[in-house]
């Protein structure tokens, strides 16, 4: 029985004493020349779409000052009747067309690598150059969504100021609703000057709904709402949402609650809710994507610039701007809030 009683503290005392390893065994950690676990994946969850960019039609520019024109109808004339058989005596004016143009803008990167850093054997790419410039051209895409959204008037320019364009803020002076304090923008021909931010407020389906009557009362036909990611909550609460989809690839097995508004239609128009990360979080704008596009005097372009040492120098650059046809078109819900207020 005692022999028993020992084995048993014996094997207790075996099982928690601390392991050992036999003398002079070789371990990885004394080893040389272990090949590294080094996956060939990179991983980047940056976001790159840009709804804005990709909704509105491309087209080449000529010149740095784009220019396009515009023009209105008459006023109705309810009292329009002639006597039978009369004569015209007077002739009704006509009103010539009006000159709009905003400025193009020239974007860049770049990037410049060493020759070593292009020849040795690399993981996840052969050329760290062609992955740069993949890379580069993502980037520059993102901005390019953010300035034609931000709150910015076009400037025509100099030797020492970079040009820049009238961004889609800077055209809406018609269709808009905005906070206290706020003011539209003010231009005639070219949209030089920004918008006037007011007193942030919470959105609303009465102000949508404002808008949304004025831009039909002007005859615009209204195609998309664009919010930033805390007003698409907001809009997902409005009365007159008429669709909430969730897309499945039809070969997941996944069950998935369905909770993302796409379409709310309105008194007026009927427009598709598209939340973009770019744009102003403070704004709700409303598109007809066919009066807005992006006019290019440069498309993308990537150029090796001079070697003035080991290693090798890309640009790439883009020169565009932006043209609204007509911005009775467009409208603007302004000065929301981005976070509950």
């Amino acid at each position: 029985m005692f022999r028993n009683f020992l084995n048993s503290i014996l094997a207790l005392f075996a099982r928690f004493a601390p392991a050992s390893v036999p003398t002079n065994t070789f371990t990885t950690y004394g080893a040389v020349g272990q090949r590294e676990d080094l996956t060939d994946i990179i991983s980047n969850i940056d976001p790159v779409d840009t709804p804005f960019f990709s909704n509105i039609s491309k087209g080449d520019a000529d010149a740095k000052l784009h220019e396009w024109q515009t023009e209105a109808l008459a006023a109705v004339d309810g009292s329009n009747a002639q006597l039978e058989g009369d004569d015209v005596g007077t002739f009704d004016a006509v009103t010539p067309t009006e000159r709009i143009g905003n400025y193009t803008q020239i974007s860049r990167k770049t990037v410049v690598i060493s020759e070593s850093e292009e020849e040795v054997d690399k993981a996840g790419r052969d050329s760290e150059m062609a992955r740069q410039i993949a890379k580069k051209g993502k980037e520059l895409r993102r901005d390019m969504e953010t300035i034609l959204l931000q709150n910015q008037g076009a400037v025509a320019g100099s030797a020492s100021v970079a040009r820049k364009l009238g961004s889609v803020l800077a055209f809406i002076k018609s269709n808009d609703d905005f906070g206290a304090g706020g003011a539209s923008p003010s231009w005639t021909n070219i949209p030089t000057a920004a918008r006037t931010d007011g007193t942030q407020r919470t959105f609303t389906e009465t102000q949508l709904k404002a808008v949304m009557q004025l831009g039909w009362e002007a005859g615009a036909k209204f195609k998309i709402l664009m919010v930033g990611g805390y007003n698409k909550t907001i809009a997902s609460g409005f009365a007159g949402i008429a669709t909430k989809t969730y897309n499945i690839d039809s070969n997941s097995q996944t069950v998935a609650t369905i909770g993302s508004v796409d379409v709310y239609v309105g008194d007026f128009h009927t427009v598709s809710i598209v939340p973009n990360r770019f744009q102003r979080g403070r704004d709700a704008l409303l598109l007809d994507n066919e009066l807005v596009s992006l006019r290019y005097l440069r498309k993308f372009r990537t150029k090796k610039l001079g070697e003035t040492g080991d290693n090798q120098k890309r640009l790439m650059v883009v020169e565009y701007t932006l043209r609204v046809e007509n911005e009775k078109g467009l409208g603007l819900v302004a000065d929301l809030c981005t976070a509950a207020c």
